[in-house]
């Protein structure tokens, strides 16, 4: 249990990482957002804020309010998952509008929204999974823990990388629409894997089945372009958002 007292402080970081990505995209546009980014925002961002104080509680004598806690953030895991679910039809409603202007979108054609909603799926799938076992190990302490640490990195990837590749394109901008926009997505991931390992290492989790989910996940986000490009996938992902 002493190794873990440290863990809320260093669970700060990748809080600022993620904040860090959306901050542009979301504040940016505050008024134009529709409701369910923002509540999809607030669910995301309390959830980090659940993994910062939830460890404090559970290292420094408070486990009641710990496991109360707990409870809440059961259905506030919840809310994260189908929320992010919801926004996956303005993804597909985004590639319709690249196609009508792709002048406006530029570099962004609709291929790349087609990805991004099908990583998506397994993304969200796996955070669903790791909060599932984070539940049946609950009695587990360092099991449970690393499971629900699991899911910062997991969900991860469309915030921060989505700050990145703002600054990328900011930095390129006379190059428009000639962009490469995955370049700071594979920049992205390479980072979030480093914390991954970096954080197992640490904590002495490098063989969890946790860690292995969270890596496989973001290797997986590596195919973005491929299967947002592949017909079938776009079918796909028509026919189950959509309908």
């Amino acid at each position: 249990m002493n190794k873990y007292k440290t863990l809320h402080m260093w669970m700060i970081i990748p809080m600022i990482f993620m904040q860090f990505g959306i901050f542009r995209d979301y504040w940016g546009d505050f008024t134009d957002n529709a409701w369910s980014v923002h509540i999809h925002y607030w669910t995301g961002t309390v959830w980090y804020i659940y993994l910062i104080i939830q460890p404090y509680f559970a290292t420094h004598g408070q486990m009641p309010r710990h496991r109360t806690n707990g409870i809440f953030g059961m259905f506030l895991a919840g809310g994260v998952c189908l929320t992010a679910l919801s926004m996956m039809h303005r993804d597909i409603v985004t590639t319709e509008k690249a196609t009508a202007a792709p002048e406006q979108f530029g570099p962004f054609q609709p291929w790349f929204f087609f990805g991004v909603a099908a990583v998506e799926i397994v993304m969200m799938t796996a955070f669903g999974y790791a909060i599932y076992k984070s539940i049946v190990h609950r009695k587990k302490f360092e099991s449970h823990a690393w499971w629900l640490i699991s899911t910062v990195f997991i969900i991860m990837m469309p915030a921060l990388a989505r700050g990145i590749q703002n600054v990328y394109v900011g930095m390129n901008i006379e190059q428009w629409p000639n962009i490469d926009i995955m370049l700071p997505i594979y920049f992205t991931e390479v980072l979030i894997l480093a914390m991954i390992v970096l954080g197992a290492w640490k904590y002495e989790k490098l063989k969890h089945p946790a860690t292995y989910l969270a890596i496989g996940v973001n290797l997986f986000i590596f195919l973005l372009e491929p299967l947002g490009r592949s017909e079938n996938v776009q079918l796909f992902l028509k026919e189950i958002i959509k309908g």
